[in-house]
């Protein structure tokens, strides 16, 4: 209970907010770890499913890639790559979340393109179409929902998971609970635990967001419908 009176009392404190290394520089610094390393899983999955997904073929590889990628664990990427040219900060950090963030986009984009109709596909090359203007004309707009959804999962466990930045000064909220653990328990344990306050809530906060985003590039008969709170019970005669 001290703790959680702590973790209020620091919040509540607008220097903690507003000084150099505070809640808003460390929230700008995880925001930007977290959109760096979903881009370039973007750029790396979304290219590859595309196309697998065209082919029809490789189905085995995307299986074998999202297990291998999700097989490394992050902490084990954030312990090796500072050892390479890339050094300590942010770059080691970006490299291992975007190799996390992989998974479910190559599976999603993959996935979406092999979920088309094949009666369009059939329509679209009937009516003339080459293999790559079947594939951005309509199998990638088809897939779009799918590659919210990826991009949704993707997004929010990036989030979550660079607060382990701070593992090697890589910034973003993580080094509020890691300063937080150099003040001791007894003393920083109020800043802990308003840290990983804050990291939850902005993975929340992302959820949230993506799912609408989601929602509206779902075509309307695509979307589950919501079941009637209210459901109408039968009358006997």
């Amino acid at each position: 209970m001290n703790a959680i009176n702590q973790a209020i009392l620091w919040l509540n404190d607008p220097l903690n907010w507003t000084n150099p290394g505070g809640i808003l520089d460390r929230l700008g610094e995880h925001l930007w770890i977290s959109f760096a390393a979903v881009l370039i899983g973007c750029l790396v999955a979304w290219p590859i499913g595309l196309w697998l997904g065209h082919t029809g073929r490789g189905g085995g590889v995307v299986v074998l890639i999202s297990n291998v990628t999700l097989a490394i664990p992050t902490v084990a990427l954030l312990t090796i790559l500072p050892l390479t040219p890339l050094g300590f900060g942010q770059p080691p950090v970006i490299l291992a979340l975007a190799v996390f963030a992989v998974p479910p986009l190559l599976a999603n984009a993959y996935t979406g393109v092999r979920q088309v109709d094949p009666e369009a596909r059939d329509a679209a090359r009937g009516m003339g179409l080459s293999g790559r203007q079947l594939l951005t004309r309509v199998e990638l707009p088809l897939a779009v929902p799918y590659l919210a959804t990826g991009f949704r999962t993707a997004s929010v466990q990036v989030v979550a998971t660079a607060a382990l930045a701070s593992f090697v000064n890589g910034g973003g909220l993580g080094q509020i609970i890691s300063a937080g653990f150099g003040l001791g328990m007894s003393v920083g344990g109020g800043q802990i635990l308003a840290g990983a306050l804050l990291v939850a809530l902005l993975a929340l906060g992302i959820e949230g967001l993506l799912a609408m985003l989601e929602r509206a590039l779902t075509p309307r008969p695509l979307r589950r419908p919501r079941r009637s709170r209210n459901r109408r019970r039968p009358v006997t005669v």
